[in-house]
């Protein structure tokens, strides 16, 4: 009876003893997560959640800590809304116009740098200069290029015989001048991405399309774009994540007043500068937090519809 008493003290100490490691063991890998789990919830899920309770009332920016409820009305009002529909085409159209290009550069730059060059290290620098820039000093730099009276792409356009063009005040050149700002900054990272994709392509698969005859071209659409395809999925996910929260350029390029608004006639306003007007102009942060959503929801659908059309086309492969 003696000798189980002690081996039951002698289990019971061990269990002591090692329970330090098996609480290592087990807590140690959801500590080591924890910190970001917790960053998560202070500046992302909170944020979120509180931007949504705020839609949900009517408050003046003077006032933040008085809230109107109005359940959806700040929703209704936004459908209903022209400048919103007005602002998500604006976006649409910025988006298209600068990613298509913008992604195409990207992958012919990207294609030309895969080839051993002579200083490809200060090429490939060089590509990434302007995503290093400043926002708004290079949108400061293309304001003063599409200046309509004395801006050096209408002294351009003038020696081939065109007159100067308002890229300002019309719609589509402002946007086409927008978009030549957003593909100038994001062409050189989309293109490293597409350059590191391509780099990790085999050789063996251009050596056996080389010995099989295929030209230059035919390898590149053969090997290359199937073997970058991820890559390129997630830079257009990404410029389309880029393209809806669009801000600075169009901000800057209206050069004042004119700028929150997107132009006289809203006409390169989009959804971000929509967002700051109602917001920091007209003090009602209810309808900027709804904006806010109404953004957040329109990546949702984005994605969604991504995927829908990603696994139709694996089904059809």
């Amino acid at each position: 009876m003696a000798t189980t008493t002690s081996e039951r003290g002698a289990g019971k100490r061990r269990r002591w003893r090692d329970l330090p490691h098996r609480l290592d063991f087990r807590v140690a890998p959801y500590a080591f997560i924890a910190p970001f789990f917790v960053i998560f919830a202070a500046f992302s899920a909170y944020p979120l959640i509180y931007t949504f309770w705020v839609s949900l009332h009517r408050v003046e920016l003077a006032t933040m800590d008085k809230m109107e409820w109005l359940s959806l009305d700040n929703y209704t009002a936004l459908w209903s809304d022209d400048r919103f529909w007005n602002a998500l085409a604006n976006t649409i159209t910025i988006g298209v116009l600068s990613t298509v290009p913008q992604l195409l550069m990207a992958m012919g730059l990207a294609h030309l740098l895969n080839y051993r060059l002579r200083g490809s290290a200060f090429f490939r620098v060089a590509a990434l200069t302007p995503y290093a820039t400043s926002v708004g000093a290079a949108a400061l730099v293309f304001t003063m290029l599409f200046e309509r009276d004395f801006g050096m792409i209408n002294w351009g356009l003038g020696l081939f015989g065109f007159d100067n063009i308002d890229w300002e005040s019309e719609k589509w050149p402002a946007q086409i001048a927008i978009s030549c700002m957003v593909i100038w900054r994001w062409t050189g990272y989309n293109a490293l991405l597409y350059l590191a994709a391509m780099q990790a392509i085999p050789a063996e698969r251009y050596e056996a399309a080389a010995i099989d005859g295929a030209s230059r071209w035919q390898q590149f659409l053969r090997v290359t774009i199937p073997g970058i395809r991820p890559t390129i999925v997630f830079t257009i996910v990404l410029s389309t994540i880029g393209a809806t929260q669009l801000f600075g350029e169009p901000l800057i390029f209206g050069q004042g007043v004119n700028g929150v608004t997107g132009g006289a006639d809203n006409q390169y306003q989009t959804l971000g500068l929509l967002l700051y007007e109602e917001g920091w102009r007209n003090y009602q942060m209810g309808r900027a937090a709804t904006v806010a959503w109404a953004m957040f929801l329109l990546l949702i659908l984005l994605f969604v519809l991504h995927r829908v059309l990603r696994r139709v086309l694996s089904r059809r492969a």
